[in-house]
């Protein structure tokens, strides 16, 4: 049962996984797959539960289960992405809520069930073998531990080992091994001798004694619902705390399980001959409530706790996950204890009763499918994870027998949870600076989203407090990211944005009056924070040419019939749970479909949380769809760089008096030179890799494909440990790419433009490297002491370098008051390095000299 128990959980990962890319969302595929998981383990055992307890070869009836376990693993390797395609279909680019749920959690179901149904039949195989063995009575407890412990080695090599090393379909295919093996070695104890069958209970049952085990059925569906709702209460709360990576739900699913097989294994060593089976239930429900307002009592501590372990243990991948292993210990390992104990207690009583195993499995996962629903889309939202935590609780205390209630434990455990009712804040993570307050917070289905403001006025946007989306400061750094494939496009008409964020991307992009935009973002919550930034943009009024779709980008690229002149990406966090699969092949090739005869498609990559070893992986993913890809630069930021890949549908290069048209273009949404685009050099300054380093810089890695998720297990380490500062990785980047003029641009006037561009590149890398050893300072004398001379060799190199004539220029015009010797001779310094700009000469002039 190990070995089932690991191929079970081997599975459960990859169709998570697998399922992620046509629900959109990681979050949305773990509720749809262990609801279908679950509901199929149901079906399974209510089916044919019952009829394998009156076989006299049940081991005939494992192995037929585990061989349709692995046909239909090997069926799915086949039909995943043609079905996939098809519920895509179904759902549609937009769907309403309710649709969209709908089809998750039923198209799930359905893909699922041979697999999941043969599962649950294979429980009550393997009861019945040991019932053959006399070992009736204290085989449940054991086989139930025997499977978990199976289950969590699935969990943990699955995510940490064998999907990261040989991807997805293999792993599955691992899984497949493991079931025919398990259906061998059944087949093999077929040829021992006959082992002396065990009385069936069912049969010899008085009808009495079966009434009496209802009892124990209902409590087995009513605790299924409830066992699974906490988990998923538990772990929305968490993926606040936690770095909600791939690996942080399999620590939270390994701890979860152990917990369970813990408690069934020590309800087999101590409590199965319990003399007052009632008393022992009612002091199991008790202490379950109690551990459940245990493990929720320790989410109120959770942040203090990760950051106590991470000073304690230091830095590294490993210190980071043994923080968040032990934010699931705390949470999980208390309720999930007890809940093993009661649920091998409730079986052996309605196996006394009569009632077979797979019956009692069958009511009990019946429940657990009904929970990520009810919890998860429908209660949490609605009453926040603090009111459904302590609901549930007290669900478990209404469970307990009126002649319990006697006991003073029990009322100890109600007032419990009604003091944390009335008196504890609510579970909410929101990281507040001081003096800070919260503008808004909103909790969805899938993730709580936070605007936060600062004694400055800067307002932030969050997902599940991790996930920074931008802030109020950040106008220029996210207008350029509209800004720059916009104008690199000779005639955009209709755009795509793929993410929201702050809104302020995609509103400055709609400014144009010849544009339409479609920005799509999964979240709604965000879509309803993002009125709070895009008010700077325009004037402030609803624009009729920017359309919101509360949407999945997977999906809406794949489902939509609409083409696009323009497609931009949002820099999404690929180390955050489900984000690496916008950036796999998959992706790049289904954005390429969308795009309009000549279009342009810009994908934003996060520098700052991404390490290089990553990037190349989705470098090579991008140019395997586009050979003919350059990278820009959105910013010449060192502490939040962000790098663009860009690719023309047409595969051509950029024109020049096209672009320069552009430029000059009233249609721009506000004039360029405001976000630093004043000319053609600043805009073709931005590339920093043509199409052959590109393909350089990727090597011979393997591309990121939905397969082989490769971003989604590597990220994380970044984000767990960083190994170095964003500015280094930007400078070490640099040094690894290179560009030249004729890769990116076609139709130059003169012999001397190209070497005039190559100037610019190479004074755009100067200046980034002397901003490494500038400390920033609000003493425009000290800072004018460490950027004089590096500004004005950079100008030396390119005049046309602004970003570090417009810096030298605005401090001249800060010492004019203080220091006018100083700007006097920073002012003439500019004008001899730059005769052929005329704002210091006339500076002088207006100082008179």
């Amino acid at each position: 049962m190990v070995a089932s128990g690991f191929a079970g959980l081997g599975y459960q990962i990859v169709w998570t996984q697998q399922c992620a890319l046509w629900l959109g969302h990681e979050g949305a595929a773990v509720l749809a797959v262990v609801a279908a998981f679950f509901g199929g383990l149901a079906v399974g055992a209510l089916a044919l539960g019952s009829r394998i307890e009156r076989s006299g070869q049940p081991l005939r009836w494992y192995a037929a289960c585990e061989i349709a376990i692995a046909l239909w693993g090997v069926a799915l390797s086949l039909l995943m992405a043609p079905v996939s395609d098809w519920l895509l279909a179904l759902t549609g680019p937009q769907p309403a809520p309710a649709w969209q749920w709908g089809v998750a959690f039923v198209g799930t179901f359905v893909l699922l069930l041979p697999a999941t149904a043969a599962m649950g039949a294979t429980l009550p195989a393997m009861a019945r073998v040991l019932a053959q063995l006399r070992q009736h009575g204290r085989s449940i407890a054991a086989l139930y531990a025997g499977n978990t412990a199976g289950a969590v080695l699935g969990v943990l090599a699955t995510a940490f080992w064998l999907v990261p090393a040989i991807g997805l379909a293999a792993t599955a295919a691992v899984c497949v091994v493991l079931n025919l093996l398990c259906a061998a070695v059944a087949l093999a104890g077929l040829a021992s001798p006959d082992q002396p069958a065990a009385t069936d209970p069912a049969a010899v049952a008085a009808p009495v004694a079966r009434t009496a085990a209802r009892g124990p059925l209902v409590l087995l569906a009513v605790t299924g619902l409830l066992g699974v709702g906490y988990e998923v209460l538990v772990v929305r709360v968490l993926s606040q705390v936690a770095e909600n990576t791939v690996y942080t739900f399999a620590l939270l699913l390994a701890v979860y399980l152990v917990g369970s097989a813990a408690g069934a294994a020590a309800y087999q060593r101590w409590w199965v001959d319990a003399p007052d089976p009632q008393r022992l239930r009612d002091r199991l429900l008790a202490g379950l409530a109690a551990a459940c307002l245990l493990g929720t009592l320790s989410l109120w501590g959770a942040e203090a706790v990760k950051a106590g372990l991470l000073q304690a243990l230091g830095g590294g991948m490993a210190a980071a996950l043994a923080a968040e292993g032990a934010l699931a210990v705390a949470a999980f390992l208390p309720a999930t204890l007890v809940m093993g104990a009661l649920f091998s207690h409730l079986c052996t009583q309605a196996g006394v009763g009569g009632i077979g195993f797979g019956r009692c499995l069958g009511v009990n996962t019946l429940g657990a499918a009904a929970a990520p629903l009810l919890f998860g889309v429908l209660l949490l939202p609605a009453a926040g994870p603090k009111a459904a935590l302590l609901g549930l609780a007290a669900a478990y205390l209404v469970l307990i027998s009126r002649q319990a209630w006697r006991r003073p434990a029990v009322w100890a455990v109600g007032g419990s949870a009604l003091a944390l009712a009335l008196w504890a804040p609510p579970l909410q993570f929101v990281d507040l600076p001081e003096g800070g307050h919260i503008v808004s917070y909103r909790e969805g289905a899938m993730a709580a989203v936070s605007v936060v403001e600062d004694t400055q006025g800067v307002s932030r946007l969050r997902i599940d407090n991790r996930q920074q989306e931008g802030s109020s400061s950040s106008l220029l750094a996210d207008a350029r990211q509209a800004l720059l494939p916009l104008l690199l496009h000779p005639a955009p008409r209709r755009a795509l944005f793929l993410g929201l964020g702050t809104g302020v991307t995609a509103s400055s992009a709609a400014q144009d009056p010849l544009l339409q935009v479609d920005a799509v973002e999964l979240l709604p919550e965000v879509i309803a924070a993002s009125a709070h930034f895009t008010g700077v943009v325009g004037d402030g009024q609803p624009n009729p040419r920017l359309h919101l779709i509360a949407a999945d980008a997977r999906r809406f690229v794949r489902s939509s019939a609409l083409r696009y002149d323009l497609v931009v990406s949002d820099n999404f966090h690929p180390a955050r749970s489900g984000s690496g699969s916008l950036y796999t092949v998959e992706h790049f090739r289904a954005v390429q479909g969308r795009l309009a005869d000549g279009g342009l498609f810009c994908q934003w990559l996060p520098l700052h949380q991404l390490d290089l070893d990553t990037l190349r992986h989705i470098v090579q993913a991008f140019v395997t769809v586009y050979p003919g890809a350059s990278a820009l630069l959105a910013t010449n930021s060192l502490d939040t760089p962000v790098l663009g890949l860009v690719a023309q549908q047409a595969g051509g290069r950029i024109d020049l008096p096209r672009l320069r048209a552009r430029l000059a273009s009233a249609a721009l949404p506000r004039p360029a030179a405001e976000f630093g685009l004043a000319d053609e050099w600043a805009v073709l300054g931005s590339f920093v890799a043509g199409p052959q380093a590109l393909k350089d810089f990727a090597g011979n890695v393997s591309a990121n494909t939905d397969d082989h998720p490769v971003v989604s297990y590597r990220a994380p380490r970044i984000t767990y440990a960083p190994d170095s500062r964003p500015r280094d990785r930007l400078a070490a980047l640099l040094q690894a790419v290179r560009v030249e003029p004729g890769e990116i641009v076609g139709g130059a006037p003169d012999v001397s433009w190209a070497p005039r561009l190559a100037a610019y590149w190479t004074a755009r890398d100067r200046f980034i490297d002397a901003g490494q050893r500038v400390q920033a300072s609000a003493d425009a004398s000290r800072m004018l002491a460490q950027v004089q001379a590096p500004l004005l060799a950079v100008l030396r190199i390119s005049p046309d370098f602004r970003p570090a004539y417009d810096p030298l220029l605005r401090m001249a015009t800060a010492l004019g008051r203080s220091d006018p010797p100083a700007a006097r001779a920073l002012l003439t310094a500019l004008a001899q390095t730059v005769p052929a700009r005329p704002e210091a000469s006339m500076a002088l002039s207006r100082r008179g000299d």
